[in-house]
């Protein structure tokens, strides 16, 4: 059988105070919908359908072409919203499944399960539910004595025992494709809002004679809806748990999940250790038995096996097997360390590959750069690569010597096994084996040092 998504997408948000479009704000730095999306995917819909309204071109642009996508000019309700879908997927064939675009928890197992049930039963709708102990604000499933649905009972219509029920409908759905749109065509906005509900679907189906089940999800975390900043931090909250205990089921060693962050979308192998106070943001990658923390930001970055960062800052970098970073490394976009590396404290690398075996152990900025194997750049050395205008490459080969407080201003080469000495600011290139020595001779005045006191006091004196 066929399956098919619309996702609703369309409101705007207004709870959250923002510029942002509701479903474009992050959990676990993915969009809502991205999440959703993503989830439907996985239970093998053949087309997904995103109803979008308000900052419309913002979603597409955020979700592209993992999706189909219409407009709801205006937001007459969710009947309305998933009608908008009815040219694209109303003559099909199938189960459609209805999922909020605000709904980032719901997971890709409830929906096969809510599929597999509704598709087992020929139902003609299936709704899913969860419960709590206070389930206020929700619409309470009311099942009769066979287990089936009844009717959706909003709150403010709940009769004192309807009211007292705690399953609740979570907003999620899996139609019979054809019965779905058949049914929205009888929906009316009689009523308070004079909007077209998405519920009364339900209603209708069930006074035709069709068969409404629901399946109750035991994690109620999958119910939530972001509607303001306070749902967000509650969704945030079950998220990061959920990935971080998925990490650890996985073989990885978080010490404190508490002030661990990871998102949604990074992968990490088994046997690495993350301290406290570790961020893992964007598609970043980290092999095995790596030992990443405490206090480390890492974002879109590839880590190999058998690394150590510490104390340090990485965004769209690359670290070779058994590196060192830190502490208090920052390796910005381009940089590109090989196996064996270590960039050590107060080390900042920017567009520069840094091969095997190859060190910067402190206090230097590598910028624009091409460092061969078994490189020692010493403390303090730095590529002068901008001169206000131009960036410029600076490089250096296997097994070069780079002495303390160098100045390398590119574009310049230090050639293969070649010495500079420290100290010197090099503007032109340095042959391989050679010697580069760039810096005046050293002079001493005996007993100047004293004079120079003396008439600094004396300036000090005069200013009293």
């Amino acid at each position: 059988m066929k399956r098919f998504a619309i996702v609703l997408a369309a409101g705007q948000g207004k709870r959250m105070k923002s510029k942002l479009y509701k479903v474009l704000h992050p959990v676990c730095g993915k969009p809502m919908v991205g999440h959703v999306v993503n989830t439907v995917q996985q239970v093998h819909c053949e087309r997904s359908v995103v109803v979008v309204g308000h900052g419309a071109e913002a979603v597409r642009s955020y979700l592209q072409d993992t999706a189909e996508y219409v407009l709801q000019e205006q937001q007459l309700g969710t009947g309305h919203a998933v009608k908008q879908a009815k040219d694209l997927l109303g003559g099909e064939e199938g189960s459609t499944l209805v999922v909020c675009g605000d709904t980032p928890l719901v997971t890709p197992e409830t929906l096969e399960n809510l599929l597999n049930l509704h598709e087992s039963s020929n139902a003609a709708v299936t709704v899913l539910t969860a419960r709590t102990d206070n389930p206020k604000g929700y619409g309470r499933i009311i099942r009769g004595e066979d287990g089936n649905v009844l009717r959706i009972v909003e709150q403010k219509d709940c009769s004192p025992e309807e009211d007292a029920v705690t399953e609740f409908n979570t907003g999620t759905y899996c139609f019979d494709n054809k019965k779905l749109f058949a049914a929205l065509e009888k929906v009316t906005n009689q009523n308070v809002q004079q909007e077209y509900y998405l519920t009364d679907c339900v209603s209708i189906l069930k006074e035709a004679g069709e068969t409404v089940l629901a399946y109750q999800t035991d994690d109620y975390a999958e119910s939530i809806g972001v509607n303001d900043r306070l749902a967000l931090s509650q969704a945030e909250g079950y998220m990061r748990e959920r990935i971080n205990r998925a990490h650890m089921l996985n073989g990885v060693t978080i010490i404190d999940p508490a002030s661990t962050y990871i998102g949604a979308d990074v992968t990490i192998g088994s046997d690495t250790v993350l301290y406290p106070g570790t961020v893992l943001k964007g598609n970043t990658v980290i092999g095995e038995d790596c030992v990443i923390g405490p206090d480390s930001d890492i974002e879109d970055s590839v880590i190999a096996q058998g690394v150590s960062v510490k104390h340090s800052v990485l965004s769209h970098a690359e670290v070779g097997a058994r590196a060192s970073v830190g502490p208090f490394a920052y390796l910005r976009p381009g940089a590109k360390l090989g196996e064996d590396v270590k960039v050590g404290d107060f080390v900042e690398v920017k567009n520069a590959v840094i091969d095997n075996g190859s060190k910067v152990s402190h206090l230097s900025y590598i910028g624009d750069a091409k460092v061969g194997k078994n490189v020692n750049i010493g403390c303090g050395a730095i590529t002068v690569n901008y001169d206000g205008y131009n960036k410029s490459v600076t490089e250096i080969e296997d097994d070069a010597f780079i002495g303390s407080n160098v100045n390398l201003v590119a574009p310049v080469k230090v050639g293969k096994g070649a010495f500079v000495v420290a100290g010197s600011t090099i503007t032109q290139s340095v042959p391989d084996n050679d010697l580069a020595i760039a810096r005046t001779r050293q002079e001493n005045k005996p007993g100047y040092a004293e004079e120079i006191r003396s008439r600094a006091i004396a300036k000090k004196n005069n200013k009293s």
